[in-house]
């Protein structure tokens, strides 16, 4: 009996040896979604959409460390174009973060994490209004011909480089080999110049 308790447990350790290695030692994540801004953000900007993606290195199948790198649309609400007295306006906000990762099932069919960190956040600010772009056309009949098309101009145009931070949770379920698709949410917040900027960006993807 005591040989086998034993053996069990030399079994059971080794399993878990095997277990540790099936989580890779370096990551990749791709995702999209959507982005609610939040508090005083929320009222100047609509709901928008973003798209991300990073590389990491699994430090252990505990914990981690991402490099991500997001892209944020928001459009600016009607209210404030109104008031500015532009037909149109949206804010793209591009930044690049180091976000430490922590698994809490990481061998597990299904994984909860939590992550966050800072980085670099670039805010890019346009007011634009419709126009019509003349553009060179063919036609096997009549040759070649210029035709009007529905464009977009650039009224002004601001961007400023600014520090901020992250914060969030998802989950992740186990999809192709080692693989999983996730879920996850994060509250960015950049620091501006007398003021802040907050949002929320809801992502969908998958992850190695």
């Amino acid at each position: 009996m005591k040989s086998f308790i034993v053996s069990s447990g030399v079994c059971l350790f080794a399993a878990a040896l095997v277990n540790a290695q099936e989580v890779p030692k370096f990551t990749f994540n791709v995702g999209a979604g959507f982005t609610r801004p939040v508090g005083d953000t929320g009222r100047h900007l609509d709901t928008g959409w973003n798209v991300q993606g990073g590389v990491g290195y699994n430090f252990s199948p505990y914990l981690g460390a991402n490099v991500d790198v997001a892209f944020n649309d928001l459009g600016i609400t009607s209210a404030d174009l109104n008031r500015i007295g532009v037909p149109g306006g949206d804010v793209h906000i591009l930044s690049a973060t180091l976000d430490p990762i922590v698994h809490l099932n990481p061998h597990g069919h299904v994984d909860f994490y939590i992550t966050g960190g800072g980085g670099v956040f670039r805010w890019n600010q346009e007011f634009t209004q419709p126009t019509v772009a003349i553009v060179p056309g063919f036609d096997p009949f009549f040759g070649f011909f210029s035709a009007a098309v529905p464009a977009t101009q650039v009224l002004t145009s601001h961007s400023v480089n600014r520090p901020g931070i992250d914060i969030g949770a998802g989950i992740a379920i186990g999809a192709l080999g080692r693989g999983k698709i996730f879920a996850e949410a994060k509250y960015d917040h950049i620091y501006m110049r007398g003021a802040h900027a907050d949002y929320i960006p809801v992502t969908f993807g998958f992850r190695w």
